[in-house]
């Protein structure tokens, strides 16, 4: 499974980005995706996750509120729409797939490249 992540950018403090994770494989839907974060100098952490089936969503505490899972199977897309974006979100964002589920780094087993969000003050 071969995962690209996009749609990371500069956006001010308060606004908005959308960032896409598609993978190539034909079994998308068997997958639970998580979403990673690293900061500069810091450990890689995790920020949410969506199951393979839709029902379940999870988001770390520093996201929960303003950060939103999605994903549509046909398009073997997942979404993570984060609004109010302050400065301590700047990382770079790793989306990852699993065939189980959970929060920690190996538990996933294929990692896409990351992208890059910077939030300015």
């Amino acid at each position: 499974v071969q995962l690209q992540a996009s749609g990371g950018g500069l956006v001010q403090a308060g606004g908005s980005l959308r960032l896409s994770c598609t993978a190539s494989t034909h079994t998308f839907n068997n997958y639970t995706i998580g979403w990673f974060r690293q900061a500069p100098g810091k450990e890689r952490e995790f920020a949410a996750t969506i199951s393979s089936n839709f029902d379940f969503t999870y988001y770390s505490n520093s996201v929960k509120g303003r950060f939103t899972l999605s994903r549509d199977n046909a398009k073997n897309t997942v979404y993570l729409q984060m609004n109010n974006l302050k400065p301590e979100d700047t990382a770079v964002y790793y989306c990852a797939a699993t065939r189980s589920g959970g929060t920690r780094r190996r538990e996933y087993e294929y990692w896409g490249q990351g992208t890059l969000v910077t939030v300015s003050s």
